[in-house]
């Protein structure tokens, strides 16, 4: 069982960011031997026309597997603990030399034979994702470099693809300078999170890891994966309490959402509002109902003219809210857009949650509620089709987080992009996948 005692730990480690280390110059890598991290930075030549095998694997199609995949919580002794031994052992890289950045820009793949592969295997091996059995002065990217590649990017939260693309590439040559002071920094982030008052039950989102856990008697038993807010409708760091879930919810349209994306989207696409079931309403989400018609929205103003979706299957709340009254205004909620949870990378809303599976976190938030003890409640409640708003009686604490970094109880260690750019690090802002596939079209998106 996980207690929260870490009062007694003192504020301890200091939060504090290191600037990136440039690299130096000297040998080829495919010479050198022995203690092989020292001075493999030098003397790298241009790569970006060496030779490659005409054959090619198949592209590996990306399993999502991103959830967390044991009963610790992020907001616990065990996460501490872990992280102060996932710090001293990047304490230790730094102090042998760290790694060496690996040259040139083009793709890396497998069945390339190119001496840049060389410098892969050699910083996959510092960082634990290449077993020390290998062989270090191979340029061959064969099966056993793959499989570290994909554990490489299965811990940095990018497409578990075994090729080294451009996304992969810039998480390699974060230094390891760079990501000991992330861990620090996150270590801080949690260490704020377990000072917090004990509670027996609560829920906990993680914005770059784009998932949420729900923790009882201080044991995760739910984990979702969740969509977040994109860059510049960033979902916020905060610590609120919920006290309604509402069925078949209408969905007041924010002001912004309004002003930014629904009023231009009219000006060429006037039957939007009656094919998404949206009225029109004056001056506040009580007000009169008025024709949209009769509307220049290319003037509208959304502090005189609201908009209201009703229930049903489109709405962009889908068929449940869970209602979390906070200075931001957000909450999380069902969605329509289901092949939006397919995504690795899932900031796509106007700063709301959108949470996978959100019926099975409903049936935990009311489980204690009278009425609604018996397993199905909920299922019922959505065949029946109606509005029901369901405040609770024990109201559930939720946080919304942002933890780039942490440490697993087995010693494994998970990076995530620094979305927001919030971490400090010019190189980490910049890890992110120009190459994954745009999201489907979404309509409304809270």
């Amino acid at each position: 069982m996980t207690s929260f005692t870490t009062l007694a730990r003192g504020l301890g480690l200091v939060v504090a960011l290191f600037a990136a280390v440039s690299a130096g110059s000297g040998t080829s890598a495919a010479a050198q031997d022995g203690a092989w991290w020292e001075g493999i930075n030098s003397g790298a030549p241009d790569y970006s026309g060496k030779r490659a095998s005409l054959e090619r694997t198949p592209p590996r199609k990306d399993n999502l597997n991103d959830l967390r995949p044991n009963e610790v919580p992020w907001r616990s002794d065990e996460m501490l603990a872990a992280m102060e031994n996932a710090i001293a052992r990047y304490e230790g890289i730094v102090n042998r030399g760290g790694w060496a950045t690996i040259p040139g820009e083009r793709m890396l793949r497998p069945g390339d034979d190119d001496e840049r592969v060389v410098y892969l295997r050699r910083r996959l091996m510092v960082s634990g994702e290449l077993p020390r059995s290998a062989s270090t002065s191979d340029s061959g990217f064969d099966s056993v470099v793959e499989q570290a590649v994909v554990r490489f990017q299965e811990n940095n939260g990018l497409r578990s693809n075994g090729r080294v693309d451009q996304p992969t590439l810039a998480a390699l040559n974060i230094t390891a300078e760079e990501r000991l002071a992330q861990l620090k920094l996150n270590h801080g982030r949690i260490l704020e999170l377990v000072q917090q008052p004990p509670e027996e039950r609560y829920v906990l989102v993680n914005i770059p890891a784009f998932q949420l856990e729900a923790v009882e008697r201080y044991q995760t038993v739910l984990r979702h994966r969740v969509i977040v807010g994109r860059n510049g409708r960033e979902t916020p760091t905060l610590r609120a309490m919920i006290k309604n879930v509402n069925f078949f919810p209408f969905w007041r349209v924010p002001d912004s959402v309004a002003q930014l994306d629904v009023f231009p989207r009219l000006v060429t696409e006037p039957d939007y509002l009656a094919k998404e079931h949206i009225r029109v309403l004056q001056g506040d989400f009580n007000g009169a109902e008025i024709d949209a018609t009769a509307i220049d929205w290319s003037q509208a103003d959304a502090r005189l003219v609201k908009l209201k979706q009703d229930p049903g299957p489109q709405n962009a709340l889908g068929l449940v809210r869970i209602d979390m009254q906070n200075e931001h205004g957000v909450y999380m909620h069902d969605t329509p857009m289901k092949p939006l949870f397919e995504q690795r990378a899932r900031a796509f809303s106007a700063g709301c949650v959108r949470v996978q599976d959100v019926f099975q976190l409903v049936e935990w938030l009311v489980r204690y509620e009278p009425g609604w003890e018996m397993t199905g409640r909920v299922q019922a409640t959505l065949d029946m089709n109606q509005a029901l708003d369901v405040p609770l009686t024990r109201p559930v604490p939720v946080y919304f987080t942002y933890i780039t970094a942490w440490a697993e109880p087995d010693g494994q260690i998970a990076f995530r992009p620094d979305i927001y750019r919030r971490d400090g690090s010019a190189a980490m802002a910049e890890v992110f996948d120009p190459d994954a596939p745009p999201p489907p079209s979404q309509g409304l998106a809270p």
